[in-house]
């Protein structure tokens, strides 16, 4: 009953909003200053915890700087199939779908930061939590995954 409830609200909106103008919007925001307050200040708190809690972000000059100067080690996130289309060298290939249950091969490198890299930036966050969870320190995401790094014409190594 509730669920119905809801939806019949939402088609009835959707409707209602198709002729709505920046003018009703602004005047919305005048009429409701504290509800958009308290929108805007959850928004930022959320943005700034989904940030904060798989790592801090790197890009792809301090990844290489990182490897080369305190052996970090990468982990690829990334499935099989794309991570032997290419990948960065001397990555470590944990699918994200079996991260958690695989995570323990990493306690070896506890010592050393881990660079965590997916596809496109998404399942790094994550996968930073579990490692996060799990004792690890020193753990970082790269900026924009593989994307990014093939955007900047890096090498990669197809296995």
């Amino acid at each position: 009953m509730r669920r119905q409830y809801l939806l019949d609200w939402c088609v009835y909106y959707a409707r209602n909003l198709k002729g709505a103008s920046m003018e009703q919007l602004f005047t919305f925001i005048g009429n409701h200053p504290f509800l958009v307050g308290a929108f805007v200040v959850l928004l930022l708190l959320f943005i700034r915890n989904e940030m904060v809690r798989g790592g801090a972000t790197i890009n792809s000059q301090q990844l290489v700087k990182l490897v080369n100067s305190e052996s970090a080690v990468v982990v690829d996130v990334r499935d099989a199939n794309e991570y032997s289309e290419g990948h960065i060298v001397g990555a470590i290939n944990i699918p994200f779908s079996s991260f958690e249950s695989r995570s323990d091969e990493l306690n070896k490198h506890k010592e050393q930061p881990l660079i965590i890299t997916c596809k496109m930036g998404q399942h790094s966050g994550s996968a930073g939590t579990i490692l996060r969870k799990k004792g690890f320190t020193n753990v970082l995401r790269l900026t924009g995954g593989m994307a990014e790094w093939r955007g900047q014409n890096l090498p990669v190594v197809k296995a």
